[in-house]
């Protein structure tokens, strides 16, 4: 395990901020966890609560229980935690050569874990992308499936009154039914099925038509239903 990876495995999350404990920064720059503190208090302008806070009971009792015991090396205090910002104005403080390079080597660790996440999180959302896709697809071969061939000679006159038409977007309506003929009619007109629209901030199916073409839809709108 490299220097990085191990510095990386001390970085915990806490109240949405990636910090370090005192007593892991202490060993690492090579002084007592009270000296270190000691150095930060009579420096304390130098951090603000972006930089270091003290751990209340209750998170320090669930980083115990990360750690898998009950005891944090005997003390009874409950331990500070530096943020990155805080991490590098420790090395000011500190004014040793070997607090410059520890400094540095946390700061690329820091560097190293945002940049993992953040392919991560780019990784996860184009396998979600592609899992969408494959649903649409999957659903869209259901439904031609249920529809069966469309033959114009059997096709309805018109839309059911069942129908509802949305202006979706600057290109194209949706149109909401539950109705098997309505189904038919809108494949034959030209219309794509798709079951994840997304209409008033909730999932929903319907059929997209271009409003280009939209005269021909006027056409089959149920009688004395209004055209768009």
């Amino acid at each position: 395990m490299d220097d990085l990876q191990i510095i990386q495995n001390k970085i915990y999350e806490i109240r949405g901020q990636r910090v370090m404990l005192d007593r892991d920064l202490a060993a690492m720059y090579g002084v007592e966890t009270k000296i270190l503190n000691k150095a930060v208090k009579r420096n304390i302008e130098r951090f603000p609560e972006r930089f270091m806070f003290q751990l209340n009971k209750e998170e320090f009792n669930n980083l115990m229980f990360q750690f898998g015991t009950s005891s944090y090396g005997g003390t009874r205090k409950l331990p500070y935690v530096f943020t990155e910002q805080g991490v590098s104005m420790l090395s000011a403080v500190l004014r040793s050569p070997t607090a410059v390079q520890v400094c540095i080597t946390i700061m690329d660790a820091f560097v190293q874990m945002r940049s993992y996440l953040a392919t991560t999180a780019e990784t996860l959302a184009a396998r979600l992308e592609s899992i969408d896709r494959r649903l649409l697809e999957l659903e869209q071969t259901r439904i031609a499936g249920e529809l069966g061939p469309v033959r114009e000679s059997v096709l309805p006159e018109h839309l059911s009154a069942e129908v509802r038409i949305v202006d979706y977007s600057a290109r194209a309506v949706v149109i909401f039914t539950d109705n098997r003929q309505d189904r038919r009619l809108l494949k034959w007109l030209g219309a794509r099925y798709n079951g994840w629209l997304t209409w008033n901030g909730e999932r929903v199916a319907g059929w997209v038509y271009p409003k280009s073409c939209i005269a021909k839809l006027d056409k089959y709108l149920p009688a004395r239903k209004p055209a768009l």
